[in-house]
């Protein structure tokens, strides 16, 4: 007889069959706690625990879909705002230069055409809900015969410059030819403000 058992026979009054029952009680405790935990484990059963990881599986492939979106979208917004800045840039005169730039242009258009330049005026006025822009306004007149007008104004028309002919009132001339007043629109960009020193500095810092 093992000595523990005979120490809880000894303990139980020397009666081996109230020892048996008592550890006949223990195991069957202890089977029952056993199959509890098998049939109810911490954290649900196996049924509930796959089901709870598919969903999770479903809300992390969601939450990659919604990342992926998220990612085209901001690719996208670049995209647009470097093409937007390539076509200022392209088509839209710096303000500080405009005037010079512009008159030279038209005036190389000219002479290309054949015709003669006369009196040439400008105005430069806001455009309203932007800070950025502003709307270039010239008045130039020409002398020519048809033909080299219409040149002229082909040439404006393929002009790198975002120009545009908002009129053109001509009138024969005596001697011959036309005299043509032309009203074009050239738009243009403010200057960006220096940025100080000491932001500029600040900024480079990594």
């Amino acid at each position: 007889m093992p000595p523990r058992f005979k120490a809880l026979t000894k303990a139980n009054g020397g009666d081996p069959r109230g020892t048996i029952k008592i550890v006949l009680g223990v195991l069957v405790a202890l089977n029952l706690i056993a199959g509890y935990f098998y049939f109810f484990p911490p954290g649900g059963s196996a049924a509930e625990l796959d089901a709870a990881l598919a969903q999770t599986r479903i809300q992390i492939q969601r939450g990659r879909a919604t990342l992926d979106q998220a990612r085209t979208t901001v690719k996208k917004v670049q995209t647009a705002r470097q093409e937007q800045e390539n076509f200022v840039s392209g088509y839209f005169m710096d303000r500080r230069t405009a005037s010079s730039t512009i008159l030279t242009e038209i005036g190389a258009m000219a002479k290309q055409a054949g015709i003669t330049p006369r009196e040439h005026s400008f105005t430069i006025d806001p455009i309203d809900g932007s800070d950025v822009f502003s709307m270039m306004t010239i008045t130039a007149n020409y002398e020519g015969n048809y033909a080299d007008l219409v040149e002229f104004v082909n040439a404006v028309d393929r002009s790198r410059r975002f120009l545009i002919i908002d009129s053109i009132a001509a009138q024969p001339q005596q001697s011959g030819g036309l005299q043509a007043r032309f009203k074009m629109n050239a738009f243009l960009r403010e200057a960006a403000p220096p940025v100080p020193a000491a932001m500029a500095a600040r900024g480079a810092q990594p």
